[in-house]
């Protein structure tokens, strides 16, 4: 069985037009509410946390609708193509039409619809891969679809420093031009997607194939085939306490790296214009530098944890990240040696990305999967409901200068519950494909 790379790729270009979308979204809102809005910091980190706060509930909504769909199209390729559409469409209007008016109220209704709209496809468009994937293949079908989302966030990035200029005085910045491009990438990803995959009969042919076997059945075969002794009541039973311990201290080290590095990426393009007074957007670089360097790292991530085990290499990522906020912070002005360590910012997020959802996964039981999937992102989420706020408030009523010791800080927090993780370090075998070593077993 192998896995189909080009009908994989296709199946990414949902992901790549939503993570093109975000990147717009956690640039340049918080920019367009303080500049053209005059909303103070807390304010616009409240504002930032809504999107969090309605994946919370409409990403299982939505996710949940779409099991339970049956149409001509396909399961999940009608809220792809009506969320698409949906969001383009009110993108256009908030820029084009709710900010050039001023009026900050329709402005956030503006805003309120178009994270509705993107809920409504988020949760389908990621289902489509494992949906049309068998099983023993999602992992290199993952690692395509991660690199197809990076690819959206690179051309915004770009388009960014292209299209983007910003005026003497910001509320008056031009956007239309980037906003446009940012359509069209969304736009013709997902038409690419709809006239290139016929989502009900490659299913069908996956489904012959016998590729769709649970998660489920397969922990429960691996289980099986350890032989520890464990009957099969106790393995479907409650999660031991030890290992729940684990989990807790896991996921609350998952809440503080979350809430470190989503303060950051939320206020950078603020903080450089009143720390360092950089402008026209060259933010954007530090950013895109961040990126390139999470995805070059991903097999040599791989390769280390096969050897010394996830939680080692988990560690080695808080603290690449944490010693890089805090040299950072100690900038006083803006420096192309800057770049150096978001490369290193990129490097340690890469390696927490690869790592710490299956150490969760690691220590679940057999059909509990997503259960503690959902549990995993609930808890993320949650950082990055809470991190606009309070970060927001302290930029605000102390100074800008607090981002980068706050980063350090829940940084420093997730380093020492990590040590307090004892379970789900097994350290995963090399693969055979070298694109499976860009992501984790399912």
């Amino acid at each position: 069985m192998k896995l189909n790379y080009k009908r994989t790729i296709l199946i990414g270009f949902a992901f790549l037009s939503i993570c093109a979308f975000w990147q717009f979204y956690d640039n340049e809102i918080p920019k367009i509410l303080k500049y053209s809005f005059g909303l103070g910091e807390t304010a616009t980190g409240i504002v930032m946390a809504l999107d969090n706060v309605f994946a919370l509930f409409l990403l299982p909504l939505f996710g949940n609708l779409s099991d339970h769909t049956d149409s001509k199209i396909g399961k999940r390729m009608p809220y792809i193509l009506v969320g698409t559409a949906m969001s383009v469409s009110l993108l256009y209007l908030l820029i084009a039409v709710a900010r050039k008016s001023g009026n900050l109220l329709l402005f956030m209704f503006g805003l309120l619809f178009i994270l509705f709209a993107m809920g409504v496809y988020r949760s389908p468009a990621v289902s489509l891969m494992p949906d049309l994937t068998p099983a023993p293949l999602r992992s290199s079908g993952n690692a395509i679809i991660n690199l197809m989302g990076t690819v959206g966030g690179i051309f915004v990035l770009i388009m960014t420093k292209v299209l983007l200029k910003e005026a003497e005085n910001p509320a008056q910045t031009d956007y239309m031009p980037f906003i446009i491009s940012i359509i069209i990438c969304m736009v013709v990803s997902v038409g690419i997607l709809f006239f290139t995959i016929n989502e009900k009969k490659i299913r069908k042919e996956v489904e012959e194939q016998g590729g769709l076997k649970s998660l489920g059945e397969a922990f429960d075969e691996k289980a099986s085939e350890d032989g520890d002794g464990t009957s099969e009541e106790e393995t479907k039973g409650k999660m031991p306490a030890e290992v729940r311990r684990s989990l807790i201290f896991l996921l609350i080290s998952v809440f503080f790296w979350f809430t470190a590095y989503n303060a950051v990426t939320t206020a950078f393009s603020r903080f450089v214009g009143v720390v360092w007074d950089l402008h026209n957007n060259d933010y954007a670089t530090c950013l895109l530098v961040a990126t390139v360097a999470a995805t070059l790292s991903y097999i040599p991530i791989a390769y280390i944890s096969g050897k010394i085990g996830r939680k080692k290499t988990i560690l080695c990522g808080i603290v690449l990240m944490a010693a890089s906020y805090i040299i950072t912070g100690l900038y006083p002005h803006f420096s192309a040696s800057i770049n150096i360590f978001f490369a290193i910012v990129g490097i340690g997020w890469a390696a927490i990305n690869v790592n710490s959802y299956p150490m969760v996964v690691e220590m679940c039981k057999a059909g509990e999967i997503g259960k503690y999937t959902g549990t995993y992102y609930t808890f993320s989420m949650a950082a990055q409901v809470f991190t606009p706020v309070f970060s927001g408030y302290l930029l605000e009523h102390i100074s800008y200068k607090t981002l980068f010791p706050y980063a350090f800080i829940f940084s420093a927090l997730a380093f020492l519950t990590m040590l307090m993780v004892k379970h789900g370090d097994a350290r995963p075998d090399m693969k055979g494909n070298i694109l499976e070593n860009f992501d984790v077993d399912d």
